[in-house]
């Protein structure tokens, strides 16, 4: 997921830097309203996830439970 979001991400923000451009003298150069955008859209991007993971439901152990009583079985190993 990391990755993907990673290229996902790069790809949008590199389209929105070539699209906010400006114009000096023969050369495109991208403006600061274009870094401006780039960087709004990593922010809500980022409270969008904080939000989420606010709100996904938290696993908790219960104690005196039948599993959480069990050891975990010791690895077996084979002489050779």
């Amino acid at each position: 997921m990391r990755s993907l979001g990673s290229s996902v991400g790069a790809a949008v923000i590199g389209v929105v830097l070539a699209q906010m451009t400006a114009t000096t003298h023969g050369h495109a150069l991208i403006s600061e309203g274009g870094f401006r955008v780039g960087l709004t859209i990593g922010c809500a991007v980022g409270v969008v996830a904080a939000v989420v993971s606010i709100a996904l439901p938290r696993t908790r152990r219960v104690e005196g439970s039948a599993a959480a009583d069990q050891p975990s079985p010791a690895p077996e190993f084979v002489k050779g």
